[in-house]
């Protein structure tokens, strides 16, 4: 009779911050007051922004928008823990890990605009093109990662996801290479219970989305999404795991998506106000707020002055997006290889005489 192999595991979750502002101060991790009021500006900044954009696109003035509502806190605590230096591979629902990461606002409006200029990045910066198609950045991620242990450049590289890629083949494909290879590579999950119209139950039987990394021979955890401490905390230990040879680490950020799929969908039709509700009442922004107020940290005329001053960037960034020169056409070979082929140059010169 063959041996039966049986390999236990458990899948540990992490929670600090409760939906009334208490914290658990054995895992508090070590922020200052200046940091844990970074956290809280930046993730009103992000909501703002994702009411603006969705304002704007109802103005017929951007185009289809995927909402970042109630999942602020997964994007923002983890990149807030991530080094300017890292490698990011975001799918398009991470506007909260841009505005933490320093991407410019302008050139997210303009993105989401139509223009892809947007997602040219910045000087300083690694993060890669948003991802619309569902989980195939998820083996470029772990390339990338495995490229960089290869030359010897102690970074992380980090792929943000949802749930739905969790059934895609190349979420597998990726993990078993991050399995046996083990370069410094961080898989973040915002398991937002939906992917479009399907829910979290007929995506997996897994009791967990996060015990998958098991199958694959490394860590996986589960944490709180909408608390931005545990989010923080443990994308904070996965980066300082990869980066010491400790190998990847699959993090699935529990939260839900509070609007539509993208501005294309109306998720009325397939799940109950009751269940948007009881979600409502887990708010990320409003539990880190009750938490400053209970440390002394917050007030209304701070939070007054801090609306003000986020008005007035997004505001900002708006005009700048729309103020923009429209490209060339010659602009769309400049970024399809390192250099131009013979071909190319040769389109250039004459797409230049024809914009004469």
């Amino acid at each position: 009779m063959p041996k039966t192999i049986i390999d236990t595991f458990s899948v540990s979750r992490l929670e600090i911050l409760d939906t009334e502002g208490n914290a658990d101060e054995t895992l508090l991790p070590d922020l200052s007051r200046e940091d844990i009021l970074r956290l809280y500006e930046l993730l009103v900044l992000s909501r703002t922004f994702d009411g603006r954009a969705l304002n704007l696109q109802r103005e017929g003035r951007i185009g289809t928008y995927p909402s970042i509502l109630g999942q602020e806190a997964a994007q923002v605590g983890s990149a807030f823990a991530l080094e300017k230096s890292d490698w990011v591979f975001p799918s398009f629902r991470e506007t909260g890990m841009h505005i933490t990461m320093g991407y410019p606002l302008d050139l997210l409006f303009r993105y989401w605009s139509g223009d892809e200029r947007g997602l040219r990045c910045p000087d300083g910066l690694s993060v890669l093109p948003v991802s619309v198609s569902v989980g195939t950045h998820l083996p470029h991620a772990v390339g990338a990662a495995m490229a960089a242990r290869y030359r010897g450049d102690p970074v992380a590289v980090v792929a943000y996801f949802g749930d739905g890629a969790t059934s895609k083949g190349d979420f597998h494909e990726a993990f078993n290479l991050a399995g046996v290879f083990r370069p410094p590579v961080v898989f973040i999950c915002q398991n937002n219970q939906w992917a479009i119209s399907v829910p979290r139950s007929r995506q997996t039987a897994a009791a967990t989305l996060a015990q998958k990394a098991f199958a694959y021979g490394f860590e996986g955890i589960q944490v709180d999404g909408n608390d931005v401490f545990a989010v923080y905390s443990a994308t904070r230990q996965a980066l300082e795991r990869a980066r010491s040879g400790g190998g990847p680490t699959f993090i699935e950020c529990y939260t839900y998506r509070i609007s539509h799929h993208t501005t294309a969908d109306d998720a009325d039709r397939y799940r109950s106000s009751d269940e948007v509700a009881e979600w409502q009442k887990k708010d990320p922004i409003e539990r880190l707020r009750r938490f400053l107020e209970k440390r002394g940290y917050w007030n209304k005329e701070y939070q007054q002055e801090l609306e003000k001053r986020v008005r007035e960037k997004i505001d900002g960034a708006v005009q700048k997006a729309e103020s923009a020169a429209p490209a060339e056409r010659s602009e769309i070979f400049l970024t399809v290889f390192e250099s131009c082929t013979p071909r190319q140059k040769g389109d250039l010169e004459v797409t230049a005489d024809a914009d004469v």
